[in-house]
């Protein structure tokens, strides 16, 4: 049980962290955060037109510039990783038919609709 005390009484979650603190040397009282995002930076070189349309792009969607490439970058994946699983099932079960394409291009087309419709967005605002 968490106590809240006055002056000079400690709750039990801060004399843990002040045990903690005097084992690890600390000499004050700060905040971690359990898990930091890890980011690998990077020097780039590019045309300046393509430059400029993905710093336009990335301004347009509210995100970084690093964002943007990474949500880019993450979609060309999730794309090639799909392709992959499709052309692998062709191989296993035979190739879809007329009717499965175009029964899953209709669902497709409905899923990202109502994905508009409902703002549902899942961009990420930093690399």
């Amino acid at each position: 049980m968490l106590m809240s005390g006055g002056p000079g009484i400690e709750t039990r979650a801060e004399h843990a962290f002040a045990a903690l603190s005097s084992s690890v040397l600390l000499s004050y009282r700060c905040a971690t955060i359990a898990a930091m995002a890890v980011r690998k930076k990077r020097s780039i070189s590019m045309p300046p037109d393509l430059d400029a349309e993905i710093a336009a792009a990335a301004a347009q969607a509210g995100m970084s510039y690093s964002a943007w490439l990474a949500d880019t970058a993450r979609r060309e994946f999730a794309i090639r990783a799909g392709l992959a699983a499709v052309g692998q099932f062709e191989r296993d079960h035979g190739t879809f038919t007329p009717e499965e394409v175009s029964a899953a291009e209709e669902w497709a087309a409905t899923a990202l609709e109502r994905a508009r419709s409902t703002g549902n967005t899942t961009r990420r605002r930093t690399a």
